[in-house]
């Protein structure tokens, strides 16, 4: 049997020139899971993280404050889908940042409008129906499931930090056994959330989601975006 801890990366700079760097709040995060899981008896077998920023720099975070003799694996498959083509897609004006910007600020509420906004992007991407995207939804759930099948090969413990959508995706998967929620599940995705995925002889379960009871103590560390 092995156990796969899907971790969301922390924090990361939503609203700045580049969110793909971690806020203070994000590494605090990722501090604060490492120490909870050390104190559990958690000693994975390996440590994984996608390609990006966020998620390389909450994992070596993880580990550090965990204390754990671990390399760090990189596996591009657990990388985020492109969040940014497939706004574009759906609003090609938005790729002009400012344009996007424009618009959410005539709103009473800017946030809100971009969420709406993002769920009606993702729901058209994930619809399968439009071409023009760097990434089909079909070929970024592929991926996603090929890492979780890699991750699961083998014995012990494996701590994956990756992002919500792949995660949304995964729980979707094993939980309902279809995708059709898997917007709503990233949607509700918690920062440095921990996910578990046991593979044993009847395949892949899915034990918990989203678990965050290391931030609880502290509720601004709760965050989603």
């Amino acid at each position: 049997m092995s156990v796969v801890l899907l971790v969301r990366h922390g924090q990361a700079s939503f609203g700045k020139r580049d969110y793909d760097v971690l806020s203070d709040r994000g590494h605090e995060q990722a501090a604060l899971l490492g120490r909870a899981l050390a104190g559990r008896g958690v000693r994975p077998a390996r440590v994984v993280h996608g390609g990006m920023r966020r998620q390389a720099d909450t994992a070596a975070g993880v580990v550090e404050a965990a204390d754990w003799q671990v390399s760090l694996d990189v596996d591009e498959r657990w990388a985020e889908f492109d969040h940014e083509d497939v706004i574009h897609a759906y609003r090609p004006a938005y790729r002009r940042s400012t344009v996007m910007k424009a618009d959410l600020a005539r709103t009473l509420n800017p946030q809100r409008a971009f969420r709406t906004m993002f769920a009606e992007a993702t729901t058209r991407w994930s619809s399968g129906e439009h071409d023009g995207y760097v990434e089909t939804f079909a070929s970024f759930t592929a991926r996603a499931e090929q890492a979780l099948r890699a991750a699961a090969d083998g014995e012990g413990t494996t701590v994956v930090v990756t992002s919500g959508g792949v995660i949304g995706v995964i729980t979707a998967r094993l939980l309902a056994g279809d995708l059709g929620r898997w917007s709503d599940i990233n949607a509700v995705a918690v920062n440095t959330g921990v996910t578990k995925v046991i593979s044993g002889s009847s395949g892949l379960t899915l034990v918990s989601f989203n678990a965050h009871d290391h931030l609880e103590s502290d509720p601004a560390s709760i965050t989603y975006r």
